[in-house]
């Protein structure tokens, strides 16, 4: 792992990371997204591939060669097992692409954005957290109009989702996303 400095960017479902990791973007900072990188792992990683393939059939795949979402969804969603499974192999995969990602990236700090900071093992690798908070309420509409989905969905996803709880030796800067309080001084001061 290299010796520049990693910063988490975390938080629940709609509670604004990647409104921060833009920003950081615009400003020249270096962002990881963990979603979007786990998804492109999913469909360029022949060890995942195969994996989830031998487990699951291999109509977890199109026959383009991309992850049928739906179908993986459809068996995660009730099988805590399978849930297990899948992110036995993804979490080591997308921490071993942060490595490589931070290796090529040297001048710092570096960010990586991610929703499961614990469950992916993440933890570990960063030396400092932004947790980006809003309220609950706000959470709920920003979900609801960026996904079109229920208020019933979103309340599921979020009560689903860990909280935050303290990780010894990790400074953790809240950043305020509640649509009032101006992000970007929030974002200057945490960088200072």
């Amino acid at each position: 792992m290299a010796q520049t400095k990693i910063i988490a960017i975390t938080g629940g479902i709609g509670a604004g990371k990647s409104i921060v990791s833009a920003i950081l973007r615009v400003a020249g900072y270096d962002v990881y997204d963990c979603d979007q990188r786990a998804k492109m792992l999913m469909n360029a990683s022949a060890t995942i591939k195969n994996s989830l393939t031998h487990k699951f059939g291999h109509d977890i795949y199109t026959s383009e060669g991309n992850l049928n979402r739906t179908r993986l969804s459809d068996i995660i969603f009730n099988d805590h097992d399978a849930l297990h499974y899948v992110n036995s192999i993804v979490h080591p995969a997308v921490r071993d692409d942060i490595s490589n990602w931070a290796q090529e990236h040297q001048h710092g700090p570096l960010f990586v954005e991610t929703s499961i900071l614990k469950e992916g093992g993440l933890d570990t690798i960063v030396q400092e957290i932004w947790n980006v908070v809003a309220p609950v309420e706000v959470r709920i509409s920003r979900v609801m109009k960026r996904n079109a989905i229920s208020r019933e969905k979103v309340l599921e996803r979020i009560n689903n989702q860990q909280q935050l709880s303290p990780i010894p030796g990790k400074k953790v800067v809240d950043l305020i996303n509640d649509g009032t309080t101006p992000i970007l001084p929030q974002i200057i001061s945490a960088l200072q």
